[in-house]
């Protein structure tokens, strides 16, 4: 009660400092709405933080009481800065009064936002926190497995299923499918193979275990080791289902064989397994990319006319399809039919238009097509990028910083390639001081630059004799860079 009666009395000091500024006319509901929306308040004040040692300071100082609710939506909006998110966690569990008893969804964000950043350590400090409290779980593991394999740790991501008993959770099926999914999207499925011929009987294998396999092959792709999985899993007694049907086609798909695709939807459509939005989004989207638009457009009707809704993931096929012909009117026809059957265009959707614009030239009209984005959908990490790329290339600083400002403004916090893509267009611009002071902020964040970007960085301090500065960046770098393997 305590914590709402602040919350309170912090929105009507807001209101009556606004009126005795200018008249009612003049209070802003969003800034109302910020001051009663403490996830909002502590990530505009987390994010404002210049300096990684003051942010302690600054929550303290907040006043706001911080509920496992609140808490978690912070972390959510957090995810993208892995030490901001740690050190906010951090804070809250030892608030006074008892801290804040972090949700399981909580934990597992922190775990995954750490992965990120590779701050291993850290990240099963948090893991031992959840084994002392009893909240770790299967998803836990499953979180850590898929970080390791996508930054092609994969000795680590089979050590994190082997040493679960440790902390109290018992391995089972569900675990077992994670391990392999985790290798088998990160490119490694003869790994994943290996590992299934190896302990299939320690775990009864179920067709999930079976789809998974398959789509590892597929992706490979290697259809005859597909293939010989399928026979596999048919001996075995497991039925295709939807998912298996969708895998299949995807890979076929993907090796070009779009003909023997439509046969397997064939083939399931007669054993009463109706085909999902999915597959034929596949299949929209084979036929847009081998510019085979009139199959495209007639897989869409087809759908349609067997009394499939199609969803916002078959109309961004078709729109993808329209935009590599270069049809762009048309794909945004596509997006007014799309509003007019109550579906919502994603980023996804804009992103694929933005993105075909910028390829084949057209930046004033990617431009206009952002701003009209912006006034129907939230932009995500990838459009900013986007964006900043474009103005950069052209040489626009000043408009790919008023993208980067307005970012700011929608207290959105960039990823580790919106900041590189910046900084490498003040570096090639010449503006060495202002890339110093993203460079800072970026590592300020907990965001590791990449190599390349700093290099780039590097050189030119070098070249005008500012080693002091180096030095300061390259210590700032150091205590981030620290990667201990897990114990």
């Amino acid at each position: 009660m305590g914590g709402f009666r602040h919350t309170w009395l912090e929105a009507r000091r807001v209101f009556v400092r606004m009126l005795s500024s200018g008249g009612a006319a003049s209070v802003s509901r969003d800034v109302l709405v910020d001051a009663l929306d403490p996830a909002k308040r502590l990530c505009k004040l987390i994010i404002s933080c210049r300096k990684a040692s003051a942010l302690q300071h600054e929550l303290d100082h907040s006043g706001i009481r911080v509920t496992p609710e609140v808490a978690e939506c912070v972390l959510e909006r957090l995810d993208n800065a892995g030490m901001l998110a740690y050190r906010f966690f951090e804070w809250a569990r030892r608030q006074k009064r008892g801290g804040c008893a972090h949700t399981v969804r909580s934990f597992h964000t922190v775990v995954a936002s750490l992965a990120k950043i590779r701050q291993y350590q850290l990240m099963w400090d948090v893991v031992a926190v959840m084994r002392k409290e009893g909240v770790a779980n299967v998803e836990t593991f499953g979180i850590i497995m898929r970080k390791y394999a996508r930054a092609q740790k994969f000795d680590e991501a089979v050590y994190t299923f082997n040493v679960m008993e440790k902390y109290g959770v018992a391995p089972n099926l569900a675990a077992f499918n994670s391990l392999l999914s985790a290798l088998c999207k990160s490119k490694n499925v003869r790994r994943a193979q290996e590992i299934f011929d190896k302990m299939n009987n320690r775990f009864t294998p179920d067709a999930k275990t079976y789809s998974i396999l398959l789509e590892g092959w597929g992706r490979a792709p290697n259809l005859p080791n597909m293939r010989e999985v399928y026979s596999e899993m048919l001996d075995a007694g497991c039925q295709p289902d939807i998912v298996t049907y969708g895998i299949m086609v995807d890979a076929l798909c993907k090796t070009r064989r779009v003909e023997e695709a439509v046969r397997v939807v064939q083939d399931m459509s007669s054993r009463g397994c109706q085909p999902t939005t999915f597959i034929y989004s596949v299949l929209v989207h084979t036929y847009g990319v081998e510019m085979r638009i009139e199959d495209a457009v007639a897989t869409f009707l087809d759908m349609e006319k067997d009394g499939i809704v199609p969803d916002v993931v078959v109309y961004n096929a078709l729109v993808t399809a329209f935009c590599k012909v270069k049809k762009f009117d048309n794909a945004f026809r596509l997006m007014d039919d799309m509003e007019g059957h109550g579906i919502t265009s994603n980023s996804r959707t804009w992103n694929i238009i933005l993105n075909n614009l910028i390829t084949h030239g057209k930046d004033d009209e990617a431009y206009r097509v952002f701003r009209s984005m912006i006034k129907r959908c939230q932009p995500d990490s990838g459009t900013y990028t986007m964006m900043i790329k474009m103005f950069c290339e052209n040489d626009k600083i000043e408009m790919a910083l008023k993208v980067w400002r307005y970012m700011g403004l929608k207290q959105f916090l960039p990823s580790m390639h919106t900041f590189s893509v910046l900084i490498n267009g003040m570096c090639d611009k010449g503006e060495v001081n202002q890339a110093c002071v993203l460079l800072e902020d970026m590592i300020e964040k907990g965001i590791r630059p990449p190599g390349s970007t700093f290099g780039k960085l590097r050189q030119l301090l070098l070249k005008e004799g500012r080693k002091d500065v180096l030095d300061f960046l390259v210590e700032k770098m150091n205590i981030l860079i620290q990667e201990p393997l897990f114990d």
